[in-house]
């Protein structure tokens, strides 16, 4: 997949630009608060609906208007026109792909596959279990709209049972405990073939990340990666042990109101020459783990998918010393197309630009 060009209108502070871009390297150069992150916030914007930043779209807006739009074409099986539109009158987003309107989100999601490295993604190694979770559960997305569906699906009946839990414990209604038998089996359901998709992508998934970290670091460490699921289920029972263990922590769920066994309460565990990077890896481990697990999730994307998926890079070099920023760049040359945020044009040169990089230079929402 490429991207072949984009139009912003009343974007942050992009009032009106057009850029058309190379299906190399692209670098995107300006200084803090110029606006440079915002391209690959509205590439975002076509390739999921969804901000990159998880920001309001209302605070997208430039100031004084109401409304922005990102119309961009994009090179995926074939060409493709998508737009997104966004008016603060009505608070209403909408998306259109080849002038009709996609109302549902996962009909886009995986379409235009996308991965990302932006400095927040020091949580997926250093944060909770919930953002080691969501990066997972966002790539097997990205390559199967039967998990994507069981997710959601998944995450309402939590939302339900949970809301039901606090009823039973506020009126303590029988009739109720009837109607959470109900909601059980179905979390009971969905959450059993979650964990089986995730076992099956975590065997997978982490001979991409040993090779990725091998060409990083050409094979100086030993990265692994693990699932480890809450019931410790065995994989051709999980949905009886699932069960069982539901039914042993009904009363405590039923005190505490809240939904204490499944999918959603499960880790994956990276380690490092079979120490875990969370508790014994230095700055400069978490992230080449991190870049290691975005371009695995890139090559493990363009294998199922058979699409090479964009890359967007927000400002991550400056973080880098410069051997691991020159094995990164040198890497990139494998992928195809890449959007690459710098706040300095002198950081280009400890990088394997290329001659078929564009390179823009941004000042105050504009191209200079």
């Amino acid at each position: 997949m490429t991207v072949i060009d984009i139009e912003l209108i009343n974007f942050r502070l992009h009032k009106n630009t057009f850029l058309s871009f190379s299906e190399n390297l692209n670098f995107i150069v300006g200084g803090n608060g110029q606006g440079k992150t915002s391209i690959l916030e509205s590439i975002y914007y076509l390739g999921t609906t969804k901000n990159l930043l998880q920001s309001l779209d209302s605070e997208v807006v430039n100031f004084g208007k109401n409304f922005f739009k990102v119309t961009g074409n994009l090179n995926s099986i074939t060409k493709n026109n998508a737009v997104v539109y966004y008016d603060t009158n009505t608070n209403k987003k909408n998306y259109f792909l080849d002038g009709k309107q996609v109302t549902k989100s996962a009909s886009v999601i995986g379409k235009f596959p996308l991965v990302t490295i932006t400095p927040s993604d020091h949580l997926i190694t250093q944060g909770s279990p919930a953002d080691r979770r969501k990066f997972v559960d966002s790539v097997i997305s990205q390559t199967s709209e039967t998990y994507l569906n069981i997710l959601l699906d998944y995450n309402k009946t939590l939302r339900q049972r949970s809301s039901l839990l606090s009823q039973i414990s506020e009126r303590q209604d029988k009739e109720l405990l009837k109607q959470l038998d109900v909601w059980s089996e179905n979390l009971v359901v969905y959450g059993s073939e979650i964990i089986k998709h995730r076992y099956v992508f975590i065997e997978k998934f982490k001979d991409y990340i040993v090779s990725a970290y091998n060409n990083l670091l050409e094979g100086n460490e030993n990265p692994s990666i693990k699932y480890v699921s809450y019931g410790s289920f065995d994989i051709n029972k999980i949905q009886t042990e699932f069960y069982e263990l539901l039914t042993k922590r009904r009363n405590d769920e039923l005190r505490r109101c809240t939904n204490l066994v499944g999918p959603h309460r499960d880790d994956f565990m990276f380690s490092i020459n079979n120490l875990e990077l969370k508790k014994f890896g230095s700055q400069g481990q978490h992230k080449t783990f991190q870049v290691a697990l975005k371009f695995g999730q890139f090559f493990y994307i363009k294998d199922k998918q058979n699409i090479s998926p964009v890359f967007l890079m927000d400002d991550i070099f400056g973080e880098l010393d410069t051997y691991r920023a020159f094995n990164i760049s040198k890497y990139l040359k494998n992928i195809g197309q890449a959007f690459i945020t710098l706040t300095d044009f002198a950081n280009i040169e400890k990088l394997e630009a290329g001659s078929n990089a564009n390179i823009f230079n941004i000042k105050g929402g504009m191209v200079v």
